[in-house]
């Protein structure tokens, strides 16, 4: 990957970990009993991509929540234990990297992401980690509710691209979702998909673009 100048990282599965699995079954424990029906990996509810967008606010998700869970007295604590319950953490290994990554590229953060979760990760990088904001390691962070877009829709990777005079030729992908890929390709996009079986610390190394 010689030709690689720039790289633009996923968050969750990419650097941060989420178990998906794990918000279905604290769901669950609240009585809720259509949990994959309206939240999973794959698909879920309209709700879900809304909030991502910041078209709705945290209110109005949970207002969402209770309506689709046909649970109206479940209480906001409640909703957002479980909702971040997917939220893992960090290994303390991939700040490291993406400290390193930044020294030889233009390192950029593109995440579907929502306004109960990022202040969730806010808290828990000040706590665990001891940084104020994800900032730190990248040259410019891109959250899907800030910029009211979210993938694997283009306009979210054009005004990557546009804002930052990147040259897709030039420019890789990370992400854990094969739809997401698919639109980066669409657009010239070097991509590679992280699994479950793999890591961002083996991928970076196997793949030349850093070096022990």
């Amino acid at each position: 990957m010689q030709q690689i100048k720039n790289i633009i990282f996923d968050y969750g599965n990419v650097i941060f970990l989420i178990d998906f699995l794990k918000t279905q079954h604290t769901f669950t424990e609240l009585g809720i009993k259509n949990v994959d029906r309206f939240f999973a990996h794959a698909g879920h509810d309209p709700l879900f991509d809304e909030f991502e967008k910041g078209n709705i606010t945290a209110a109005g998700f949970r207002d969402g929540i209770r309506k689709i869970t046909e649970k109206p007295e479940l209480t906001d604590e409640q909703i957002d234990k479980a909702w971040t319950s997917l939220l893992i953490g960090v290994p303390p290994v991939n700040h490291e990297l993406l400290l390193k990554a930044k020294k030889q590229y233009r390192t950029f953060l593109l995440s579907n992401i929502n306004e109960i979760h990022l202040d969730f990760i806010t808290g828990y990088l000040k706590r665990e980690h001891q940084v104020e904001s994800n900032d730190i390691f990248f040259e410019k962070v891109y959250y899907s509710h800030l910029v009211r877009m979210r993938k694997p829709n283009r306009d979210i990777f054009e005004l990557v691209l546009r804002e930052n005079n990147l040259d897709p030729a030039e420019t890789l992908f990370i992400d854990d979702s094969p739809q997401h890929l698919k639109t980066g390709q669409e657009l010239g996009l070097h991509t590679h998909l992280m699994t479950k079986d793999d890591s961002l610390e083996k991928f970076l190394y196997r793949s030349g673009l850093l070096s022990e």
